[in-house]
């Protein structure tokens, strides 16, 4: 499932790129990674990540139980239903990443925000439940994820990450629930301030590609381009910007 969400995301946006000062790294405790809504895409982000930044976890994630039952193959991917809007589904979702987190080398993905918003929407307005968490998994370890999507170059859009400071769980634990709740979402908006600047400069230098898609317009306007280009004796370039050395 991984390789097909891989193969997808390259076919329909143009390429899936980690800040370079963003990028994960993991030493086996258990992850509570917690991100930004923006988008439908999201979910596959959170499946192509979990493949090429956390390979050697064991990924799960919350997922609304009415779009469990619509999209069933995502329980046979770490995918676990829940009524987000009930006390019931919130008791759930803590016994559920209780388990999850007592594991090392395994790792919860939230979308914090619980439904989707828009990159530049503050406050954030992160659900309280993931200030409830530190409780239940004194080992794990925080990490807020910043996702944007822009358009650059290329018809297909970029999806932009980062990965911002770890927080421990153990420290959060200390601070009463509302605290919590503003460290980890102060954690994330910085996050998303930075990777937003990083957008915004267009310097793809500034990014790591996981994943790229196939550049240029395609059909017969680039093959005429192609044609063009070996009959000047040049080397085709289907991107719009320059390659650099």
């Amino acid at each position: 499932m991984a390789r097909q969400f891989t193969a997808y995301l390259g076919r329909h946006l143009n390429a899936l790129r980690v800040a370079r000062w963003g990028e994960l790294v993991a030493d086996g405790r258990p992850l509570v990674i917690y991100s930004n809504h923006p988008s439908w895409w999201d979910a596959v982000l959170y499946i192509v990540l979990a493949r090429t930044v956390l390979p050697g976890y064991a990924s799960f994630a919350p997922i609304d139980a009415a779009m469990l039952e619509k999209y069933r193959f995502f329980a046979r991917i770490g995918a676990f239903g829940l009524d987000l809007e009930s006390r019931r589904g919130a008791v759930e979702f803590l016994r559920r990443a209780r388990a999850i987190l007592a594991q090392p080398e395994h790792a919860l993905w939230i979308t914090a925000q619980g439904s989707f918003q828009d990159v530049r929407a503050r406050p954030l307005a992160l659900r309280p439940g993931i200030a409830h968490l530190p409780e239940h998994a004194a080992d794990a370890i925080f990490v807020p994820l910043a996702i944007d999507y822009c358009f650059w170059s290329e018809r297909g859009a970029e999806a932009l990450v980062a990965f911002g400071p770890p927080l421990a769980a153990a420290e959060l634990a200390t601070l009463t629930r509302p605290e919590r709740l503003a460290r980890l979402e102060q954690a994330l908006g910085t996050t998303m301030d930075q990777l937003a600047a990083d957008a915004i400069s267009r310097e793809r230098e500034r990014f790591r590609a996981l994943v790229e898609g196939r550049q240029g317009v395609g059909g017969v306007y680039d093959l005429w381009r192609r044609l063009r280009a070996r009959l000047h004796g040049e080397r085709f370039q289907p991107g719009h910007l320059e390659q650099r050395p």
